[in-house]
């Protein structure tokens, strides 16, 4: 199963060092691949070296200054995530070209889009019985970083692999009636979402989550999950079908 880790569920170092907990058990009844951003992190490493944040439909503008603050700042936290978890290894794209990617818009600098994915390097560190953690950096056709949504890079790992995929989010699910908690869809098609979306009970903040969900399914992803980070044991309940919105072809 792969695992999509960011956003608030990194924020807390005792909830992370918690999902890095669940994610460790969760491997004992399922290989897992955890891809990770770092918003927070990437914030905090700009702001300290005065360098301004400007997005652009949801999307970073990333000049190359920026791009080495942001593959730093990943690279710091993709070790430290490898180690909160045990028995794994923290990659970035870069390496081996695991993530290759093209550029997305001019306009937005170094912001890539993902063409490839090096599966087979996957396989054998699953095979060795480790947990590969990959960083959203991914390698352009120059051999320079290029920075990716790691939403859409963990949708084009589950593609590439063929597997199912929890993204771990700030909320419970996709709800029919929000906040309601009673109308909270365990599972929706892709065409049941696409109407949401168009009835307008999909709406505002969870329209990126459903679309990077259905980005997934579009690339080869046996489902998409999308879950709360910030419950305990919601990894284990996802991966049995119990927890979250799982959105299937």
């Amino acid at each position: 199963m792969i695992v999509k880790y960011g956003g608030n569920a990194m924020k807390s170092l005792a909830l992370r060092r918690a999902v890095a907990a669940e994610i460790a058990g969760l491997r004992a009844s399922v290989p897992v691949v955890v891809v990770h951003g770092g918003g927070p992190v990437i914030e905090r490493e700009l702001a300290a070296r005065g360098i301004a944040s400007e997005f652009r439909g949801g999307l970073r503008v990333t000049t190359p200054e920026a791009m080495n603050v942001v593959e730093m700042a990943l690279c710091q936290l993709n070790k430290q995530l490898s180690q909160d978890i045990g028995q794994a290894v923290g990659l970035m794209g870069r390496d081996s070209h695991l993530l290759r990617a093209e550029l997305l818009d001019p306009e937005l600098g170094r912001v890539g889009r993902i063409t490839g994915v090096n599966a087979d390097l996957i396989r054998t560190l699953l095979g060795a019985g480790l947990t590969p953690v990959i960083g959203s950096v991914a390698v352009g056709p120059d051999g320079e970083a290029l920075n990716v949504n790691a939403d859409t890079a963990a949708g084009a790992v589950a593609g590439a692999l063929g597997e199912g995929i929890v993204f771990l989010t700030d909320v419970d699910g996709v709800y029919r009636n929000y906040p309601d908690p009673q109308s909270r869809a365990a599972g929706l098609t892709r065409a049941e979402v696409e109407e949401g979306i168009a009835a307008g009970w999909i709406a505002g903040g969870m329209i990126p989550k459903v679309g990077a969900a259905l980005d997934a399914l579009e690339r080869g992803a046996a489902y998409a999950t999308i879950a709360s980070g910030m419950t305990a044991g919601v990894l284990e309940a996802a991966a049995r079908g119990e927890a979250g919105t799982r959105i299937v072809p």
